[in-house]
């Protein structure tokens, strides 16, 4: 009988700790999301098969950071920005987010797949796989000169635009104007959540000109 009471007692407090978290509140989900018109370079990779890729840029990024990051697309992100970037992100690791697992998104080099545009008004697509309201987007192109063999730094950006108070969707479109430039650049973008977290999104879209 004495077993059978300490079974019965457990069983209670198994079901009374149940019960317990299922009314205790939820951390809210974190936002997910990379630019995928023109498509990051993450976005590229994941797009090509994180085992198998295809562009040389790729395949050396894989070498470098393992295929984790690239089946990790939608998390080039840090938890603490809250809007200080340049303060904790360093020069040359702005399209990984400054983090050691998307390195191989900063590779140096002028043969990461790159979409045409052309100076102007361009409509570009940001896919959230997480949306949340109440968020700020930033847009950047590189400065006309920038190396694309080289380290991208904070001071090779030029801003184009920053839409604010936005409520990303599944896939959001805004449009931008381009400035004009020649060759290969750097469309950089960060996504920035305003209310109930810190949490911000780095991308880098590769774009060539002429």
């Amino acid at each position: 009988m004495q077993a059978r009471h300490k079974v019965a007692a457990v069983a209670t407090s198994v079901i009374s700790t149940a019960s317990l978290l299922a009314i205790l509140p939820t951390s809210p989900a974190m936002a997910h999301g990379s630019m995928s018109n023109p498509p990051s370079r993450a976005y590229v990779c994941k797009a090509e098969g994180p085992e198998t890729p295809k562009s040389d840029a790729c395949k050396a990024a894989v070498a470098v950071a393992g295929t984790q990051a690239f089946y990790d697309w939608h998390e080039v992100s840090r938890l603490d920005a809250g809007g200080r970037h340049r303060q904790i992100i360093p020069n040359g690791r702005l399209c990984g987010a400054g983090r050691d697992k998307y390195r191989g998104l900063d590779l140096p080099r002028a043969d990461w797949p790159a979409k045409r545009i052309s100076p102007g008004n361009l409509t570009v697509t940001y896919h959230a796989t997480a949306p949340h309201s109440n968020s700020n987007f930033e847009f950047y192109i590189t400065r006309e000169g920038w190396n694309p063999s080289g380290p991208l730094s904070w001071s090779d950006l030029v801003p184009i635009r920053t839409f604010t108070g936005q409520n990303p969707t599944t896939f959001t479109n805004w449009t931008i104007n381009i400035p004009q430039r020649t060759g290969r650049h750097i469309l950089f973008s960060i996504w920035q959540r305003v209310v109930g977290s810190e949490e911000a999104f780095y991308t880098c879209s590769d774009v060539t000109f002429g």
